[in-house]
């Protein structure tokens, strides 16, 4: 079949969502939660494929902000809902999604597109690359005690049940754009994210850190099991802190919550001190390792130019970018700043070659240039400028971007 991607009405978006929920095996819905989920979707920004009468594939997108090395905050794509029903796969729908998703996200003047992958092979081939990371933790809270001279952090106070989203939204806003792979979160997405779990009243524990230039972090957790009366498991939901007194104030808070003797929690920073703060560092155990987010470069000269880079030797780069034609080319790194200084194949001769999935893995410092050549992800026609490269695309802290959508 030839796809015709459409851009779906906004009648047509409760369907679009029943389709993305059964891909994912999730159920419809119900009238009360479509009323809030409807809210998440942007006009204009969700398209679909049809096969007769019937909606057969659909993909959607949020407008929100990144940033990156340097402290620049981009425009950005946050893509999700994707989804091809099950009788209609393998049949290019999904590369026709993806390929009309780009061309929209461009002329929407964003040069960046993200996305949480439910697959990890499937999204490489749009161009998109893990661009940050996140580790899985268990910490035996009767264990894991206060190390003596840890900082203390500042004052925490615990939020009545229908104070949790508005301080948190507030909170948050002050502290969203601190740390290189951040995102920012539109007011819809707290009461998707939290709302249908507070309001149906499971046991949550809603905090604020105060340091010494007031509100600078907060957490959210829920009681998620109980193997007796006092033995309890807490899971984070969210931790957000602007510094690692703030981490510190939040995680001790947490971890001696009474009757609580485990404390879980998924895709925290890699960099993330906790070990470093705990008296007995066993108590923390890593349960998994994962990529987070999935970053497309969809204007690599703009997104290219908005980072910066350290005191490196020139280099020249070639990027190939099949799906964006436009994008391919050499560019110069020097001086901080990056130039277009031809077309690939033309006169001038790249050190270091890779395509968009790649270079975005190096983008917000995930992954060095070096570890990447090595691996084969980057090739390198003169292997000295590796050396170079490391230092042009090195940044002081590891990306993370903690905001699920």
């Amino acid at each position: 079949m030839n796809p015709d991607v459409r851009v779906l009405e906004a009648d047509q978006l409760r369907s679009a969502h029943m389709l993305f929920a059964a891909t994912i095996h999730r159920g419809p819905v119900d009238d009360q939660r479509w009323s809030h989920t409807a809210t998440t979707y942007s006009p204009g920004r969700t398209l679909g494929v049809h096969h007769g009468s019937a909606l057969v594939a659909t993909a959607t997108s949020i407008p929100s902000q990144l940033v990156v090395p340097g402290g620049a905050v981009l425009p950005m794509a946050a893509v999700t809902r994707v989804g091809v029903r099950a009788d209609h796969t393998r049949r290019g729908l999904l590369t026709a999604l993806m390929r009309a998703q780009l061309d929209d996200v461009a002329a929407r003047g964003e040069p960046v597109a993200t996305l949480r992958a439910s697959e990890a092979r499937i999204y490489g081939r749009f161009g998109y690359g893990v661009a940050t990371r996140g580790r899985d933790l268990n910490v035996n809270a009767e264990r894991a005690g206060w190390r003596s001279g840890a900082p203390l952090g500042g004052s925490v106070r615990l939020l009545d049940r229908d104070e949790i989203l508005p301080t948190m939204r507030d909170v948050h806003a002050t502290i969203a754009l601190n740390r290189v792979g951040s995102i920012t979160r539109p007011d819809r997405w707290w009461q998707s994210m939290f709302g249908k779990r507070i309001d149906e009243r499971e046991p949550v524990l809603g905090v604020v850190h105060t340091g010494a230039g007031g509100d600078d972090g907060f957490a959210i957790a829920f009681r998620t099991s109980a193997a007796g009366f006092a033995e309890q498991t807490l899971e984070i939901a969210d931790l957000q802190a602007a510094d690692v007194q703030a981490t510190a104030g939040l995680w001790r808070f947490l971890l001696g919550v009474d009757l609580i003797t485990s404390v879980h929690t998924e895709l925290r920073p890699l960099d993330e001190p906790l070990e470093l703060l705990l008296g007995d560092p066993r108590a923390c155990a890593v349960a998994g390792q994962h990529d987070e987010t999935w970053l497309r470069l969809v204007d690599v000269p703009a997104a290219l130019a908005a980072r910066s880079y350290g005191p490196a030797d020139p280099v020249l780069l070639a990027v190939h970018d099949p799906l964006l034609e436009k994008n391919a080319g050499v560019y110069r790194i020097a001086d901080g700043s990056v130039e277009f200084v031809g077309p690939l194949g033309g006169p001038v001769t790249p050190e270091l070659e890779c395509d968009a999935a790649a270079l975005a893995m190096a983008y917000l410092g995930d992954r060095t240039p070096s570890q990447l050549v090595a691996t084969g992800w980057w090739s390198a026609p003169d292997p000295s400028a590796v050396r170079r490269a490391d230092t042009a695309f090195a940044t002081a802290e590891v990306p993370w971007c903690g905001t699920y959508f």
